[in-house]
């Protein structure tokens, strides 16, 4: 790993390197680090990403998911132990990765202006997920996990990458990153057999009623398809990488589907099917 300091900080990378191999997870093992330079080396995972696996062979799907969930389990009950050396997901973080869609998606991308009554009832709509969020047992999350960070391996499958953003947060972040993933999407059916399967045997999920738990997964949702999506944006206009907006009408679609379920979603649903869809067809 080649990182310079002036625009990357190893030291993240590194202590949670050693955390998930504490853990007995399989992600790579710093083998040598001259951090004042930007010098990492590292144990390799391989090549094959669960992405590319699933696209060439998706009968492989339910087998590498629920390792994906297993490994997820893991790091969540193993977690505890240092959960409280992470920076905390708090109400600033939320909020400002909230505004990423408003910001960069809306205004900057699309040109779309919110009246003062749309902004109010934006401004709602994100205390209700930062609310959501910070109810929730709090828990190692991992921050981005799914099918590109997660590359398939012979021996304790999965290999997972990209971790060094790493925070004390909602339980089921993580969960639903990986099982409503920006780049490939499940049938409703599987992904409700999918996180009620983590819930039984996630010691915290098993304390919450099953309405509770399913509502939080679903803000929880909506929270990280707002923040990719207006990531999404960021990387073409800040850092010229066009490639992910591809991806933004995926990702946004899960909001619409899951938002007449909740009263404090029924904007925002509605704002990104009369607005912010046809807005993204029209530059397409």
């Amino acid at each position: 790993m080649d990182a310079p300091p002036p625009q990357e900080d190893c030291r993240p990378f590194v202590q949670i390197a050693d955390y998930l191999e504490e853990m007995g997870l399989n992600s790579p093992r710093v083998l040598q680090a001259d951090l004042e330079r930007g010098f990492l080396l590292l144990s390799d995972l391989g090549s094959l990403q669960y992405l590319s696996a699933i696209e060439r062979q998706p009968r492989h799907a339910a087998a590498l998911y629920m390792d994906a969930i297993d490994a997820l389990l893991l790091m969540q009950a193993k977690g505890v132990n240092v959960q409280g050396e992470l920076p905390p997901y708090d109400a600033a973080l939320l909020r400002f990765e909230i505004s990423l869609f408003h910001d960069w998606l809306c205004e900057r991308h699309l040109q779309i202006t919110f009246s003062a009554d749309e902004e109010s009832r934006w401004q709602d709509c994100c205390d209700a997920l930062v609310e959501n969020a910070l109810d929730q047992p709090q828990v190692f999350v991992h921050r981005d996990y799914h099918s590109r960070n997660l590359m398939v391996t012979d021996l304790n499958n999965p290999g997972i990458l990209d971790f060094q953003d790493a925070v004390e947060g909602p339980l089921t972040y993580d969960l639903v990153s990986l099982l409503k993933d920006c780049y490939i999407k499940w049938p409703v059916e599987q992904i409700l057999q999918w996180a009620l399967y983590f819930r039984e045997y996630s010691g915290a999920a098993a304390q919450l009623e099953r309405d509770y738990f399913l509502r939080a997964f679903s803000l929880t949702g909506v929270h990280r398809h707002l923040k990719a999506a207006g990531i999404f944006a960021r990387l073409l206009h800040r850092d010229n990488k066009p490639g992910y907006l591809k991806d933004v009408p995926r990702t946004l679609a899960y909001i619409v589907d899951i938002a007449p379920r909740y009263e404090s979603l029924h904007f925002l649903g509605d704002f990104i099917r009369h607005r912010v869809l046809p807005a993204l067809s029209e530059r397409s």
